[in-house]
C-alpha cells in the first residue's frame, strides 16, 4: 500500500440507510446514501425489509460513489464497513459485500466499530477536537457519554439503562402519530414549542447513565 496515497471505499448499513463514502487521504471525495421508503408504513424499520433493500441499493451505490470521486476500483488501497453494532441482517450485507470486493482486488479489510466511527467523525472537518475530551453519542438505539484519551483509547464512562433518546424520539412521535421518521419532527416542532408547558419526570440516575422508559411512558399516558 502507498503510505502517502491513500484511498478508503466505506460501507456502512447497521440500519435501513445504505451509505457509501470514498476518502482519500483523509478527504471525503464522495458520500452517498440511499434511504428506504418501504419502512413508512410500518412506522419503524423492518430488519428483514432493511437488508433485502442493502443488497438492492449497495452495488449501484458504490459504482455512483466510485464514479462520482474519480476513482477505479484499482486506486483503492482498502476496504472498510460497519461491523456492528446494528441489525444483524443489515450488518450481514455490508460485510459481505466488503469482503468480497476486498477479496476480488486483494486489499485490506478494515472493521469499524459504529459508534467509534460517530465520535471519529468530528475528525474529518476543522475545527478538530484535542484529547482529552467528553462526547455524548446519541442515535436510534445509542446514548452514552465517552470519554477519549486519543484515537484509540474510547472510554464508556456513562449510558443509558433502558431506551436510547433517538427511540424515546421515535416512539413519542409513533404515539403522535406523525409520519416516519418522526424523530427529526419532534425536534422541529420543540423548537416552536414552550418547554414549561407540561412537567414530565426528569430521571434521577446514578453516576452518569441515563434512563427514558419512563420519559416515554408518562408521555404515553399523558396523550392517554
Amino acid at each position: 500500500m502507498n503510505q502517502t496515497n491513500i484511498t478508503i471505499l466505506a460501507i456502512e448499513s447497521s440500519c435501513d440507510d445504505t451509505s457509501v463514502a470514498v476518502i482519500n487521504n483523509g478527504k471525503v471525495l464522495s458520500n452517498l446514501v440511499a434511504g428506504q421508503q418501504v419502512h413508512e408504513q410500518y412506522g419503524g424499520v423492518v430488519p428483514e425489509l432493511a437488508s433485502r433493500a442493502h443488497q438492492q441499493n449497495i452495488l449501484p451505490l458504490v459504482d455512483v460513489a466510485l464514479k462520482k470521486a474519480g476513482i477505479s476500483p484499482a486506486q483503492l488501497s482498502a476496504v472498510a464497513f460497519t461491523a456492528g453494532p446494528g441489525l444483524i441482517g443489515s450488518l450481514m450485507v455490508g460485510c459481505s459485500f466488503a469482503k468480497g470486493l476486498a477479496l476480488s482486488l486483494n486489499l485490506p479489510l478494515i472493521t469499524v466499530h459504529h459508534m467509534q466511527a460517530h465520535i471519529l467523525a468530528h475528525f474529518i472537518d476543522d475545527p478538530k477536537p484535542e484529547f482529552p475530551f467528553l462526547c455524548l453519542t446519541v442515535s436510534g438505539g445509542h446514548t452514552q457519554l465517552v470519554k477519549l484519551t486519543n484515537y484509540f483509547e474510547q472510554e464508556v464512562i456513562g449510558k443509558t439503562i433502558d431506551d436510547a433518546a433517538g427511540e424515546a424520539f421515535d416512539k413519542a412521535a409513533k404515539i403522535l402519530g406523525l409520519p416516519y421518521p418522526g424523530g427529526p419532527l419532534i425536534d422541529q416542532y420543540a423548537k416552536g414549542g414552550n418547554p414549561l408547558a407540561y412537567d414530565f419526570p426528569v430521571s434521577n440516575m446514578p453516576n452518569l447513565d441515563y434512563s427514558f422508559s419512563g420519559l416515554k411512558t408518562s408521555f404515553l399516558y399523558f396523550i392517554q
